[in-house]
C-alpha cells in the first residue's frame, strides 16, 4: 500500500515524504510546484505534477498506485495574504480540499490525514495552553478555510467509510537535521525563516509587527514546533488509523510559547550575528498569544517529540539557510 502526499514538494510536505521513506513506506507525491520544489522530493517517491482538484489526474494516480492513505498538505498559509484575498484562500484551501476528499471517497481510500492549523482557535480566552475542545473562532480567512475543511472531513466520515486525523499545527520551524530539505520558498513569512535570512545577510534586517500586545514584552507569543517532530506526529496518526482506531483531532505543539522578540534574541545568539529590527504596526489576522496543549497527541498518537528546544530549531533553520545560499551559488 502507498501513501499519497499532497503538497509533497513544499516545506512540511517534503519533510513528511522523507519521514515516510525512512519508515519504509511506499510514497506518491502530487504537487503543482507553485511554492514547492521538485528537487525537495525524495528520489524514492513517485512524483506527479498537478493540482489536487484535477479529477482526471487523481484518477490516474489512483489507477497506477495502490493508495490506502492521503496526507494532505497542499494549501496556502499566509495569514495577511488571506485577509487581502480571502476568495483565493477559500478556493485553494477549501474548494480544492473538497475535490480531493470527494475523489478519496470515490476511490475508496479509507485514511485521510489533514494539515490544519491553530489559527482555527483565534485568540483564546485565557493564556492557558489550548485544548482541542476550545472555542473555534478563526480571525482570518486562512483559519476559516482550514476549519471548513475540518468540518467537511467530519461530515464526510459520518456518511462514508473514511477515517481522518486532523492535526492542528502551531508554529512550524526548523529543517531536517540531516540537511535533506528545509524551508526554501522565496519571500516566506515564517518568523524563524525570515530572521535566519536576516542573520545571514540575505535581508537588510526584518520587521516586527506590533509591540503593543498584552504579552510580557508586547509582541505576539507562539508555540514553535520542529518540522521533523511534526512529521513524526503524522506518521503516528497514520499508523493509528491503520490499526483500526477512529478519527481524531490533535494539537501539534510543545506546550510553551516564545514571544517574537525572544525568538529574535535566540536567532542572534545561535548565529552569533546581529541584524536590524524595525518596528511596525500590527498585521491584520494575527492572534495575540496561542500555545498548544499537546496532551491528545502525546497520549492518543503516542507522540514523543525529540526536538523540543528553540535553540535546536533555530540551529537547523540557520544551517539550511546557509545550505541554500551555497546551493544557489552553484
Amino acid at each position: 500500500m502507498a501513501v499519497l502526499v499532497t503538497g509533497g514538494a513544499g516545506y512540511i510536505g517534503s519533510h513528511m515524504v522523507w519521514a515516510l521513506i525512512d519508515a519504509g513506506e511506499d510514497v506518491v507525491v502530487i504537487d503543482r510546484l507553485t511554492t514547492g520544489f521538485r528537487w525537495a522530493v525524495a528520489p524514492e517517491a513517485r512524483f506527479y505534477e498537478g493540482d489536487i482538484a484535477d479529477r482526471e489526474l487523481l484518477s490516474t494516480i489512483f489507477r497506477e498506485n495502490t493508495i490506502d492513505s492521503i496526507i494532505h498538505f497542499a494549501g496556502s498559509i499566509v495569514v495577511p495574504e488571506s485577509v487581502a484575498d480571502p476568495l483565493a484562500y477559500y478556493e485553494n484551501n477549501t474548494v480544492r480540499s473538497r475535490a480531493l476528499i470527494a475523489a478519496a471517497v470515490e476511490a475508496g481510500i479509507p485514511h485521510f490525514v489533514f494539515s490544519s492549523t491553530a489559527a482555527v482557535y483565534g485568540t483564546p480566552d485565557s493564556a492557558d495552553p489550548v485544548r482541542e475542545g476550545a472555542a473555534l473562532r478563526p480571525e482570518s480567512p486562512y483559519g476559516s478555510s482550514k476549519l471548513m475543511t475540518e468540518i467537511m472531513l467530519r461530515d464526510t466520515a459520518a456518511a462514508h467509510d473514511l477515517t481522518y486525523s486532523v492535526l492542528r499545527y502551531f508554529n512550524v520551524a526548523g529543517a531536517d537535521p540531516r540537511g535533506r530539505t528545509g524551508q526554501s520558498t522565496a519571500g516566506a513569512t515564517h518568523l524563524i525563516k525570515v530572521a535566519s535570512e536576516a542573520a545571514l545577510g540575505k535581508r537588510d534586517g526584518m520587521v516586527v509587527f506590533g509591540t503593543d500586545y498584552d504579552t510580557r514584552d508586547g509582541t505576539c507569543i507562539r508555540d514553535y514546533i520542529h518540522v521533523s517532530d511534526l512529521a513524526a506526529a503524522h506518521l503516528n496518526a497514520l499508523q493509528r488509523m491503520r490499526a483500526g482506531e477512529g478519527s481524531i483531532v490533535a494539537n501539534c505543539g510543545y506546550g510553551r510559547g516564545f514571544s517574537v522578540l525572544e525568538v529574535l534574541d535566540q536567532v542572534k545568539a545561535v548565529s552569533g550575528r546581529d541584524f536590524a529590527v524595525r518596528i511596525a504596526g500590527r498585521r491584520p489576522g494575527d492572534a495575540v498569544s496561542i500555545v498548544a496543549d499537546p496532551s491528545v497527541a502525546r497520549s492518543a498518537l503516542g507522540w514523543t517529540p525529540k526536538h523540543d528546544d528553540l535553540a535546536f530549531i533555530v540551529r537547523t533553520a540557520l544551517d539550511w539557510e546557509d545550505h541554500l545560499g551555497k546551493r544557489n551559488m552553484r
